[in-house]
């Protein structure tokens, strides 16, 4: 995958850093359920939730949730389509 991802909301455009990109893409391969996790996880650490790596420079929540995916600290599981009975 080259390129970065973007987000754009209100006006703001949010740069992802390539390597953790790469990276995490290691641990989830599919780039849209990538992207939904990531998602998620920025939501909450901007609602105030604590990221639960420790980082020495100052990264956006988006790069934060990508560090978490990498070091293993958050995962996804996708919900079953078999229908109850």
């Amino acid at each position: 995958m080259t390129g970065q991802f973007r987000t754009f909301r209100n006006g703001n455009t949010t740069h992802m850093r390539d390597d953790y990109i790469k990276q995490a893409l290691g641990k989830i391969l599919d780039p849209n359920i990538l992207i939904n996790v990531v998602s998620r996880r920025v939501k909450q650490l901007k609602r105030g939730n604590r990221p639960l790596v420790e980082s020495l420079e100052k990264l956006s929540a988006e790069d934060t949730a990508l560090r978490e995916i990498i070091e293993g600290k958050i995962s996804y599981e996708l919900a079953s389509t078999t229908a109850r009975s």
